[in-house]
């Protein structure tokens, strides 16, 4: 007999589909790349956006040297995270698909995209023992009702078998980054992050840290998740993301 909690949450998880068949029926999704009704992302521009993927180890976005870990001409490895991998480049069916999760509230597309997470994980070979998802602000969390990063490492973690760690905050509101620019970016971030450890979730001492985020611009809040990571004891600390506004097709 399953237990009652078990059986709660499995009628829970029926009734919350249901409910969505419901809504679907009475409002059609339409795709969050072309807007045709039908789907949340059409069969046509998901095989547009696999188009996408990178097919190379990209640049580092501190100083655009190609070469894979510990390229980074800049920073030393200790102490600055610099090797961040991305499905695709922030255009297209994926910024659209991004934009319409994280603005609009299309939480179902978490799923597919957090797909791709670990299709690039698998594509580059990647080694990790903890996904830590970059945290929002309590305030800002609320406000928008979910945290995508987290959702795509929850995704990210099922089909990986990489478990998540959630012990990252954001001790203070930070400014949006896609309303800045350059060194503007890091002094936003600085010390924005706090690492609180608790026996709750694996730790992140002597392990390697893939931190998850949707979209990477100039790499500074990614650097500050490092900080406090690092000085946590983490071996290395390795950036995974959607899309990449540095890169350049």
């Amino acid at each position: 007999m399953p237990a009652p909690f078990s059986y709660a949450s499995s009628l829970l998880a029926m009734l919350k589909t249901l409910g969505q068949e419901g809504l679907d029926l009475l409002f059609p999704p339409r795709c969050a790349s072309c807007q045709q009704p039908g789907h949340v992302h059409c069969p046509r521009c998901q095989a547009r956006l696999q188009a996408q993927a990178l097919p190379t180890h990209p640049p580092c976005p501190l100083c655009t040297q190609r070469g894979g870990p510990n390229a980074c001409l800049l920073y030393p490895p200790r102490g600055h995270m610099h090797d961040i991998y991305a499905f695709g480049p922030y255009a297209g069916p994926l910024r659209a698909c991004i934009k319409t999760l994280k603005y609009n509230g299309e939480t179902r597309l978490a799923e597919h995209l957090g797909t791709l997470l670990a299709q690039t994980y698998q594509r580059f070979q990647l080694e990790a023992d903890v996904l830590l998802p970059v945290p929002l602000h309590p305030a800002r969390q609320r406000l928008r009702g979910f945290n995508q990063a987290l959702l795509l490492a929850r995704v990210c973690s099922r089909l990986t078998g990489v478990p998540v760690n959630e012990e990252l905050i954001r001790q203070r509101p930070t400014q949006a980054q896609v309303s800045l620019t350059g060194r503007s970016r890091q002094q936003n971030v600085m010390g924005a992050f706090l690492y609180v450890s608790t026996a709750a979730t694996p730790g992140v001492a002597n392990r390697k840290i893939l931190i998850i985020d949707d979209v990477c611009t100039t790499g500074a809040t990614l650097d500050a998740c490092a900080r406090p990571l690092f000085a946590a004891g983490a071996h290395s600390v390795t950036g995974l993301v959607l899309a990449s506004a540095w890169h350049r097709t």
